[in-house]
């Protein structure tokens, strides 16, 4: 499968079996056509008399689909994986991961994010919706590699302003790359003070925004919520006009009946992250209930500090296998929902509305997966073979903008994956000792 490292004016990929996520479309061999970052074509093979390409992609009939959407992560904790494991999340945060984020810095962090976007890339993500600090360096490994990124603020009693806030949405949100952007949001109701959330409702308000937020993650956090408001975290959100033009949710493990019809009423979207949530003893999100209260869900990996690996093919067992545990039902979840959510849904979460699946027009955001593998085969129906035998050994190409970022083991990348490595090696070594 030969293709030019270099980004293409005019691609077309073919020999392939489409997925395109799009509703009511099945499965069919054809081709896609692509202009600069953008699908100019899908569908069936075509006459091409007189036409020429300046790449084409032989897909050997593997299955071509919409990359997967990340939609909740803090990418630079690679530096924090295998760090702080097997603790409760208050001990994790307060004793380990706070005072090793205290000595981060933006070199470090801009490391940090490369070699969380190599794993995105090798996992078939093609864009993250990433909460963390030092965010033009986040920016900057996200625009030197290619790779598409949404920052979600995590303003705190600790970290950031207002006004490098409102500075961060009108920056980003203009960003040259076309690949990154940036919307309102904090940390979580136990580190942030009614007083700046209040400000965050108010640049909701002044820039028509949705705002994202950690919520509802642990029993006790809802409890001291509780104690504290007389609200659950989610409406104590909704009382303070933070849900006005919508948002995102990460986590919502811990939902009662009100909550959920503020999520709905509100236009909010839930983004599970099993992984994380099992690891860290926090409880199976109610996933099936977002679905049939007609709630849009969408999956996280978290960071890889308490997940630890940014595998979606893992999050979307999870998803599915843990419903069907939690309400006793092997039917619950199928499939193909949990496909969208970690397609079309996770890309909507994220205000990334030209992605997330295959259209005419829509960005080029691109994964190929080998079908010629054991693990794909009897190759009967591709949406289960995906959620339930799939893994990050079928990804063989990642596209993201109209550019080959990935292909059978290869990064193409500004740096080399030999460099990304010594560089966070030596960047962890100076902040953590040595291991």
């Amino acid at each position: 499968m030969a293709v030019d490292k270099n980004e293409s004016k005019t691609l077309r990929i073919y020999n392939v079996k489409i997925l395109t996520m799009e509703p009511g479309e099945c499965i069919f061999p054809g081709e896609v056509w692509i202009t600069g970052d953008r699908i100019s074509y899908v569908g069936e093979k075509r006459d091409l008399k007189g036409q020429t390409w300046d790449s084409e992609i032989d897909g050997e009939g593997n299955l071509l689909m919409p990359g997967f959407q990340n939609a909740h992560t803090h990418s630079a904790m690679t530096f924090l994986r295998s760090y702080a494991d097997d603790l409760k999340l208050d001990e994790w945060l307060n004793t380990k991961i706070f005072p090793a984020e205290a000595k981060l810095t933006g070199e470090a962090v801009y490391w940090f994010t490369k070699l969380a976007i190599m794993e995105y890339l090798s996992g078939g993500i093609t864009s993250a919706y990433d909460m963390y600090s030092y965010m033009e360096d986040g920016a900057r490994a996200a625009r030197d590699t290619g790779f598409r990124y949404v920052f979600c603020d995590s303003i705190n009693n600790f970290t950031g302003s207002l006004q490098q806030t409102e500075n961060y949405f009108r920056m980003f949100n203009q960003d040259e790359s076309g690949r990154v952007g940036f919307r309102l949001g904090f940390h979580a109701e136990y580190t942030t003070d009614r007083e700046i959330m209040m400000k965050i409702a108010g640049l909701s308000e002044k820039y028509q925004a949705p705002v994202s937020a950690h919520c509802s993650e642990t029993v006790d956090e809802v409890e001291s919520c509780i104690r504290r408001t007389g609200m659950t975290p989610v409406g104590y959100f909704d009382s303070l006009g933070l849900f006005r033009y919508g948002g995102t949710l990460f986590h919502c493990v811990h939902m009662t009946e009100g909550d959920y019809e503020i999520i709905k009423k509100r236009g909010i979207y839930v983004v599970t992250n099993p992984a994380s949530n099992l690891k860290l003893a926090s409880g199976i999100a109610p996933v099936s209930s977002f679905l049939e209260k007609e709630i849009p869900v969408a999956i996280g990996t978290d960071g890889p500090a308490s997940n630890n690996c940014l595998d979606m093919f893992r999050e979307m067992f999870l998803v599915t296998g843990l419903q069907k545990y939690l309400c006793r039902d092997p039917a619950a979840v199928p499939a193909y929902e949990v496909l969208k959510m970690a397609t079309i849904n996770g890309a909507n979460a994220m205000g990334l509305t030209e992605c997330g699946s295959i259209k005419n027009g829509k960005k080029a955001d691109l994964i190929l997966i080998d079908i010629h593998q054991p693990n794909m085969r009897p190759f009967r129906n591709p949406e289960k073979n995906l959620v339930y035998s799939g893994s990050k050994q079928n990804v063989k190409m990642t596209m993201v903008a109209g550019k080959v970022l990935y292909r059978d083991g290869e990064f193409y990348l500004d740096s080399s994956k030999e460099e990304i490595f010594k560089k966070a090696e030596e960047m962890a070594e100076k902040i953590l000792g040595r291991s």
